[in-house]
């Protein structure tokens, strides 16, 4: 399963690592020059947390983005709080 939240869509992005040297002018110096560039991953926060989906508990990845807004609806703490629709009715 990948790293993506399947409610936001947030994934691993990638972007650049610098190494500085210098001192910058305001402090004195003659300014800091990059000296490196390196590739690095940006992951997202993502958490295996069981969401209610289509009315039945299943476990899903979601950012903790989502998580905190509200976009998912955490099931009951005991399952016996469920029945099944047909013994409802």
């Amino acid at each position: 399963m990948p790293r993506v939240c399947e409610f936001t869509g947030r994934k691993t992005q990638v972007g650049n690592a610098y190494a500085y040297r210098g001192k910058a002018k305001y402090l004195g110096g003659v300014g800091i020059k990059v000296t490196g560039k390196t590739k690095r991953k940006f992951k997202p926060n993502i958490q295996e947390v069981t969401a209610i989906v289509d009315g039945v508990p299943t476990r899903v990845k979601a950012s903790t983005k989502a998580i905190k807004s509200g976009l998912i609806v955490k099931p009951l703490k005991r399952r016996y709080a469920y029945k099944p629709e047909a013994a409802q009715g």
